[in-house]
């Protein structure tokens, strides 16, 4: 399986491929996983979807979107520092140049023989897309990403050599425990 990766932000996509990002954000977010999110005409977006956030997008053959994620430079607003400041256990939100995060992620092919919402974390997809999002961030100056993340995503960093730890101890919001999670991104062989 061939996966395609696009980069940029929104005015930079291919006409309409933000459209159905925020679909499929529905279709994982809301729709599979429960989440309760603000919607509208089943796509999901929130105050974060702004003219300079970033979106990793992969693609199948057939350009049906398989996985993505956002990032936002953490000197102005974003989901941790604006909703989740509680998972930093007391420590103040990054603001640094040098610090991007990572929403939104998700990697749930739709397409394939079976999709899980939950099985997203051990798929090539998943992979390509963490490794293809952090080299962006790298390339933009970032030393370490942080993310707002289910418990789960910490054993496919580990797994996978991502350099990863806990910002906090995990809590449990809206019935779902997450976890704020640094990812340094510094080492040569994340960025391969």
């Amino acid at each position: 399986m061939m996966i395609h990766v696009v980069t940029g932000r929104q005015e930079e996509l291919p006409h309409g491929l933000y459209s159905k990002v925020a679909h499929y954000r529905h279709k994982v977010f809301v729709e599979r996983l429960g989440w309760q999110l603000q919607t509208f005409n089943y796509a999901e977006q929130d105050q974060f979807d702004r003219f300079d956030t970033v979106y990793v997008i992969s693609r199948d053959e057939q350009g049906n979107i398989s996985g993505c994620a956002r990032l936002l430079p953490t000197t102005q607003p974003y989901l941790l520092g604006d909703v989740f400041p509680q998972l930093l256990n007391g420590m103040p939100p990054p603001n640094s140049p040098d610090v991007w995060e990572l929403s939104r992620f998700a990697a749930v092919d739709f397409n394939a023989k079976t999709s899980c919402a939950l099985g997203q974390f051990s798929s090539p997809i998943t992979i390509t897309l963490l490794q293809e999002a952090i080299a962006y961030a790298a390339s933009q100056g970032a030393k370490r990403v942080i993310t707002v993340s289910p418990v789960g995503v910490e054993r496919l960093l580990k797994r996978t050599g991502f350099h990863a730890h806990r910002a906090g101890p995990p809590m449990v919001v809206d019935g779902h425990p997450i976890f704020a999670c640094w990812i340094d991104i510094a080492d040569e062989h994340i960025l391969n």
